[in-house]
């Protein structure tokens, strides 16, 4: 009974939470009492690459963006496949090599969070952004989990 509705579910939400997770603010900093800023990953990314750091831009996109997004498309593609039993496509071997990075940038942001609250130089607070993008991250895991029993 829970698998009928969950794999849809999942599959939905999954995707839902990234594309929030990628667009809302996903870390407060609060400087002075005064000053605030709250970037969300685009913006990150986007700064990055204006600020001409465009390796570090490059890479924050190919694991924070490009891998999540190709995880999901992977997914979706194993879900509409899932009664095959032959388990050699490129989809099934490049799953489980992009779960590893699943909650990278969440563990980053809660680094920087730690590190400017311990720095005494601002305060740092969660936001949505970071819960969308680490929703989205576990619904992925338990979407892959429900596919691989099937």
């Amino acid at each position: 009974m829970l698998k009928a509705w969950a794999k849809p579910f999942l599959l939905a939400a999954a995707p839902f939470c990234l594309a929030l997770g990628l667009v809302l603010p996903l870390v407060t900093f609060e400087k002075l009492y005064f000053f605030s800023d709250s970037p969300s990953l685009v913006t990150i990314i986007a700064a990055l690459w204006t600020s001409d750091d465009r390796i570090l831009a490059a890479l924050v996109f190919l694991l924070s963006v490009a891998c999540p997004v190709v995880k999901m498309i992977g997914l979706a593609a194993e879900a509409m496949n899932a009664g095959r039993t032959d388990g050699k496509g490129i989809v099934h071997r490049l799953l489980p090599l992009l779960s590893r990075w699943s909650m990278m940038d969440v563990m980053l942001v809660a680094v920087v969070i730690v590190a400017a609250k311990t720095s005494g130089l601002a305060s740092a607070f969660t936001q949505p952004g970071l819960w969308f993008y680490a929703a989205s991250a576990i619904a992925a895991g338990l979407l892959q989990g429900l596919i691989a029993k099937s």
